[in-house]
């Protein structure tokens, strides 16, 4: 049973405790998969899948050879490398790799691999979670990872490579995974559980029996293990006993068991492949994969399976023969072809899986940030680069998911998801994650309590009977709700009593006032613990009739729109109704008047409404040109009586101006603007102000308390972000409009310092420092470096150059000879100076006496050969203080500065020769001087090039089929050493030279193989360093190769008897072909005179009919037909016939029905 289990996977039983694909601890096994997506898991390793303990696998201590630990010794440009573990599933476990990076050019970039070829970095997330981090100290890098929550599909081999430009280096480690300790035994059928829920229900999952799970066994000393275990394979089968004694063993039987296995696994090879299928294989999904194997049998039948089915070839999975080769071709993968797939060749299998990558899925459009109130609704949005993608949301480190209860709300459409909270609340508060298998975002949501601010209370009214009141208010909020109550007793709507909400004005309207409607009426909002109250007072009128006449008189009591002495004061946009009580007799003449204008219209937003003892001014919507000094006349003929209002027309603010950023840190920003022009005739509370990034339409709000200043400063911002700012005004009355947008602005903070500041060189006036660039330099990017100086002692630091430097070494001059001078190092960018980088001490400024040394390169110790017209550039580095002073030599004496041109430096000499000629070859010495103190170096130049041609070149000798030639060396060997010569003949007949000798080192050889009768001309090259002679040096005299006469008598010829009876050299085969399909039939014959060629079928001649094509080509006889049908199978007979006789030849057809097709 263990053995078809792994069948059904593709693995092969286990030997030794190591699985097929894997390799032992410290050993570099086969290849395995790429890797599967994160969350899934290979077939052969699915995760928390229970252990099998069958009896018969079980094995005692001794044969966990495996576990045994390997001491790594520090090589390569490990400081610290990760080690075998063995890991409790369900705990977690953490790796280090530590990288010295002080003999490296670049940073150093490390991998994490399972097996070979699964990249881990792909699949960070909750599962996986790497770390880097570096001492700057000692320039050493810590890599981490993570495994979080242990799972039995963990186990197994990894691998860690880090490299540097031209360096790398790995080292391998091993994960295993065992279960926690559980009471009781556990039953074998339990590892046969099935996919999904009930007992009956799912498919059946063998796979954990495939994972050796390790068990937790008895402490013994791990050298005894390996000695056990050699001790029994070479021990005879009656010392099994004494051994088990002497070592403890008490389940010698298993181990037996065990060793046989390992024997007959050993033993065991393959009659039907010569090489099987890899062990696994990975491709990207939509690439094509091809699987091979390489068979004992060409002409063997063979099956592809996958996951246990056979596959049907199509234009997605295509199957080819060629020779013994087999091969399996799946087109364009997907998650869906992520399998196990088996050859079988008669009893025999080839196991392998395909494991099938995704590419990872990025991050387009980040998130932003919240800042709301409880109860608003927040929508968290990023954008994917690809459609339908699996993304995971956190909060902090807790994983959000969909619940019937749940309050979040998960929503996508194509590369566009949204994490939806639907009401914030104070809990909700935290940093938010949004993950993908390629890439990673966060935003942070604030959430603060609800402030609700009274932008207008209720004031007190005093009524007439059958008149209208209306208690309005307007509070900061649209949404709050809220209750009238009378006298404690909240009001219920009526015919008469109206109540309304109206975006922030909430009002109490009362038809008819009666006088049992007088009373103390407040407004609770829902949800705050805050009231508004006011009192309404019932007005009687009682009339008394006198007689006698009355002078008129104004009886002013607006109480309830005062607010100083004849000062009335509205919010503009609302109802302004003054009514004032008149008495007199008879009736006065009442004259309403703005300033020195009569209002005297009955109707319209500003009228004058006149009843019998009242008169009421009444402004509809007031506006801010209805603010004005107001008087009201009444006239009778007992007198006249006059009263002057003020009418102020409160607003809300206008919005403030000029919002500008004047200065940017790493995440801060400061905002200026100016207050409103216009503060709505009531003084100014504060401010509000909001933030959003550039692009965005989500504004994010800065403050929920007024902010008094025009000055803010807005933290906890990204740097490089572009973001824009705007500004409400508040009063008393309410909010303004927002601001203009200010300017996009880039919070940017200056630079590190710069590191690692030396002193590269001194003289008694200058200084030259050398430095490396700050390690962090964010958005602002780099615009270069300020060098300070000043003397030991002093704190005022002076300047050594007024514009930043871009280089990153700087000379100081005019030092003070002798004087000790501190010097730091700035780096400047648009956010301003990086702290400074300072010499750990003073640097006394005086030359320092250094010995001349030529620092002569090593290809310029042997002699320097090149040829003519090359051109000679050799720089030689030199050290020395001060600057010596360097002189070049040809053969001891100076060099001619009109052919050779000499370039002196303080640290090097270049020697240049434009175009080199033979005379420039010889002995050059550079001498160092640095006043009595000098080195000195020899270089040995040779220009080389071709040589002349061999002279007085001869042939001396000819014999049979060889010539001999002779030649003497050429008179300018091209001034090196001639490495042979290039021999070459043509005959007098074609003139055309071929090459008997490439490279001859003598002078003189002879020529072979010369043909019969022809006349040969020789010609000879000199060959050097340089290539063949320009011209050759032909021979004076030829080679003549004479032809003997030769008599030839023709022998009688006489005709060949070609008649023949017809004989088939090749008879028809049988044949099997599917219906629809045309088949061809083909054999030869051989007959003379041409026979006559009769096909039957059955016995019955074939006609005329254009189904059937019959050809004779040489011989070679065909009969093709077309479209095949069930009634075409049967006998076929081909007969040839001539006069000397006839033959026959014949086979069979069978027609196959076409197979139906299963659908997928």
């Amino acid at each position: 049973m263990s053995l078809d289990c792994h069948h059904c996977y593709g693995k092969e039983p286990a030997v030794n405790g190591i699985a097929n694909g894997e390799a032992p601890p410290g050993t570099e096994g086969p290849e395995e998969p790429a890797g599967t997506e994160e969350g899934q898991e290979t077939p052969a390793a699915p995760a928390e899948t229970p252990e099998a303990p069958a009896a018969e696998e079980q094995a005692p201590v001794p044969v966990v050879v495996e576990e045994e630990e390997e001491h790594h010794e520090l090589t390569g440009m490990f400081l610290e490398k990760p080690s075998d573990t063995v890991a409790i599933k369900g705990q977690d476990i953490t790796f280090i790799a530590k990288v010295d990076s002080t003999t490296l050019v670049r940073k150093p970039v490390i991998k994490w691999l399972k097996g070979k070829w699964m990249d881990l970095g792909s699949k960070a997330g909750k599962h996986l979670q790497f770390k880097e981090t570096i001492d700057k100290n000692t320039k050493v890098f810590t890599f981490e990872m993570k495994v979080v929550k242990v799972v039995p599909g963990d186990a197994g081999g990894y691998r860690c490579e880090v490299s540097a430009k031209d360096k790398c280096d790995s080292c391998s480690f091993e994960i295993t995974v065992e279960e926690a300790e559980t009471q009781g035994e556990e039953d074998i059928l339990s590892a046969f559980k099935r996919e999904g829920a009930g007992e009956d229900e799912g498919e059946l999952d063998f796979s954990s029996l495939l994972k050796a799970v390790k068990k937790k066994k008895k402490a013994v000393p791990k050298v005894e293990e390996t000695d056990v275990w050699a001790l029994l394979k070479n021990a005879h089968p009656s010392e099994y006993e004494k051994i088990a004694f002497e070592y403890g063993i008490t389940d010698l039987r298993g181990m037996l068991k065990r060793l046989k296995k390992m024997k007959e696994s050993e033993e065991k090879t393959s009659d039907a492949f010569i090489k099987r299928l890899d062990s696994a294989y990975s491709v990207d999904k939509g690439k094509k994969i091809v699987l091979s194997v390489e068979l004992v049998d060409p002409n063997a039948e063979i099956k592809w399976l996958r996951n246990g089915q056979e596959i049907k070839p199509s234009a997605k999975y295509i199957m080819e023969r060629n020779g013994n080769i087999a091969t399996l071709t799946i087109n364009k993968c997907s998650l869906a072809d992520d399998a196990a797939y088996e050859c079988v060749v008669g009893t025999e299998k080839s196991f392998t899986e395909v494991f099938v990558k995704e590419p990872p899925v990025t991050i387009t459009k980040l998130m932003d940030d919240y800042h709301v109130v409880v109860g608003e609704r927040v929508e968290f949005e990023v954008e994917v680069s690809e459609e339908g993608a699996n993304v995971m949301w956190f909060l902090e480190d807790k994983e959000l998911v969909r619940t019937e209860n749940s309050k979040y709300r998960f929503k996508k459409d194509g590369k566009r998801h949204w994490l939806i909270i639907q009401e914030a609340t104070l809990e909700d508060i935290g940093m938010y994650h949004c993950y993908t298998n390629g890439g990673h975002t966060k935003g942070e949501l604030e959430v603060e309590e609800k402030e609700l601010q009274v932008l207008q209370s209720i004031a007190d009214l005093t009524v007439k009977p059958a008149e209208q009141a209306m208690f309005k208010c307007e509070v900061s909020d649209e949404k709050v709700t809220g209750k009238w109550y009378k006298d404690g007793v909240e009001v219920q709507p009526s015919d008469r009593i109206k109540i309304s909400h109206i975006g922030r004005f909430h009002r109490l309207t009362i038809d008819n006032v009666k006088p049992a409607d007088a009373g103390d009426y407040t407004f609770v909002p829902d949800g705050y613990a805050l009231s508004l109250a006011a009192k309404l007072n019932f007005l009687e009128i009682k009339v008394d009739y006198v007689p006698r006449q009355d002078p008129p008189k104004i009886h002013l009591d607006v109480a309830g729109n005062m607010v100083t002495q004849n000062t009335v004061i509205v919010v503009a946009g609302n109802k302004l109704r003054l009514d004032v009580e008149i008495s007199g007799e008879p009736p006065p003449t009442v004259v309403w008047a703005k300033g020195d204008k009569v209002v005297d219209a009955k109707e319209g937003r500003v009228r004058v409404e006149t009843r019998t003892g009242l008169s009421s001014f009444v402004i509809e919507g007031a506006e801010r040109d209805d603010e004005a000094n107001y008087s009201i006349t009444v006239t009778n003929p007992a007198g006249e009586d006059k009263a002057n209002l003020f009418i102020k027309i409160v607003d809300v603010p206008d919005p403030p101006e000029h919002v500008k950023c004047t200065g940017v840190g790493e995440d801060c920003a400061t905002m200026t603007w100016e207050p409103p022009q216009f503060d709505g005739g009531v003084p100014l509370k504060g401010y509000l102000m909001e933030r959003k990034k550039k692009g965005s339409s989500r504004w994010t709000k800065l403050n929920f308390d007024m902010y008094e200043s025009t000055t803010y400063e807005a933290k906890r911002m990204i740097e490089g972000i572009l973001y824009e700012m705007r500004v409400f005004a508040v009063n008393g009355v309410g909010i303004s409009q927002p601001s203009l947008n200010s300017k996009p602005f880039m919070p940017i903070g200056p630079t590190s310092e710069p590191t690692k500041l030396t002193v590269h060189d001194v003289s008694d006036s200058t200084v030259h420092l050398r430095w490396l660039a700050p390690e962090k330099i964010g958005a602002g990017g780099l615009d270069g470096y300020i060098i300070e100086y000043c003397k030991e002692g002093d704190t005022e630091w002076q300047a050594a150059n007024t514009e930043p430097v871009d280089k990153q070494n700087f000379v100081v001059r005019n030092m003070p000879t002798g004087e000790k001078m501190n010097f730091r190092v700035v780096a400047v960018n648009i956010a301003g100076r990086s702290p400074p980088a300072l010499l750990g001490q003073p640097v006394t400024v005086r030359e320092i006496m250094e010995h001349p040394k030529i620092r002569l390169p090593r290809f310029l110790r042997q002699k320097y050969i090149r040829q003519v017209g090359d051109t000679i550039n050799l720089s030689i580095p030199f050290q020395g203080k001060p600057r010596p002073q360097a002189t070049w030599l040809k053969d001891g004496k100076p060099v001619d500065d009109k052919k050779i041109n000499v370039r002196n430096s303080n640290v090097d000499t270049i020697l240049f020769i434009r175009s080199a000629e033979r005379e420039h070859s010889g002995k050059y010495t550079l001498v160092l001087q640095i006043e009595n103190m000098e080195d000195t170096a020899s270089i040995d130049i040779r220009i080389v090039e071709k040589p002349g041609p061999p002279i007085a070149v001869k042939v001396t000798e000819v014999w049979g089929f060889n010539a001999a030639l002779e030649w003497q060396p050429p008179k300018d060997d091209g001034n090196c050493e001639i490495l042979g010569y290039l021999v070459q003949k043509a005959d007098k007949k074609t003139n055309e030279w071929f090459t008997v000798y490439e490279c001859n080192r003598r002078t003189n050889c002879s020529a072979s193989e010369l043909v019969m009768g022809n006349e040969y001309s020789f010609r000879v090259f000199s060959v050097n360093m340089c290539g063949p002679s320009e011209d050759p040096g032909v021979s004076k005299n030829t080679a003549k190769i004479l032809k003997p006469s030769i008599g030839f008598t023709a022998p009688p010829y006489q005709e060949m008897d070609m008649n023949c009876a017809p004989l088939f050299t090749t008879p028809l085969v049988d044949r099997s072909v599917i219906q629809g399909y045309s088949a061809a039939m083909s054999c030869a014959v051989k007959a003379f005179p041409r026979p006559k060629i009769i096909w039957m079928k059955n016995n019955m001649l074939l006609g005329e009919d254009p189904k059937y094509l019959m050809m004779n080509n040489q011989g070679v006889l065909t009969l093709n037909i077309r479209k095949l049908g069930m009634f075409d199978g049967g006998k076929y007979i081909c007969k040839a016939v001539n006069p000397l006789g006839e033959a026959a030849v014949e086979c069979k057809l069978e027609i196959r029905p076409q197979p139906v097709l299963e659908k997928k």
